[in-house]
């Protein structure tokens, strides 16, 4: 298939459907590794993240362009979908998760702190193993709470009906 030629309904999503959709989750790595590592490597992978969504985001607007070819109103499409895309990832990817698992390491150390005797790059490991541990559990409740979110908002102001596939 030439570059020219449009894809079918099969086609991969390289952001969806492949290795790279893992990369929207460096944040939540990095935050999970935050007790042990400097604060670079964690603003480091909340770069990563947001390339990640960006790319997303830039990704959705070229195909939202050549689905809408010269059509009227293709400017505001390509609009609504980068704007959709972006905000989407942004606050299911990166925001939402990043302060959610900030919040339940920080509790966890603090707990563990108070409640155990164990030293404390043994309760920094225990807090790593719980952020990441806790990841998987926490990403279908923030996406569909995000769905939510700009399908009552957001999603009503350009009408479009159609989420940030």
């Amino acid at each position: 298939m030439g570059p020219t030629e449009v894809k079918t309904a099969n086609a991969v999503d390289i952001y969806r459907d492949t290795w790279v959709r893992f990369l929207g989750y460096a944040n939540e790595v990095g935050e999970a590794f935050r007790a042990l590592v400097p604060v670079s490597f964690v603003w480091g992978s909340y770069a990563v993240a947001t390339a990640y969504v960006t790319a997303d985001a830039v990704d959705k607007g070229k195909k939202a362009a050549v689905a809408h070819g010269d059509n009227p109103g293709k400017t505001t499409r390509v609009a609504a979908a980068v704007v959709d895309t972006f905000v989407w990832q942004a606050l299911a990817s990166v925001i939402i998760p990043g302060f959610t698992i900030n919040r339940v390491c920080a509790a966890s150390l603090y707990l563990l702190g108070r409640t155990t005797k164990w030293p404390l790059p043994v309760r920094k490991w225990t807090t790593t193993a719980i952020g990441l541990s806790t990841i998987p559990f926490i990403i279908t409740p923030i996406d569909r709470s995000v769905d939510f979110l700009l399908d009552s908002s957001l999603r009503k102001v350009y009408n479009d009906g159609k989420k940030h596939e």
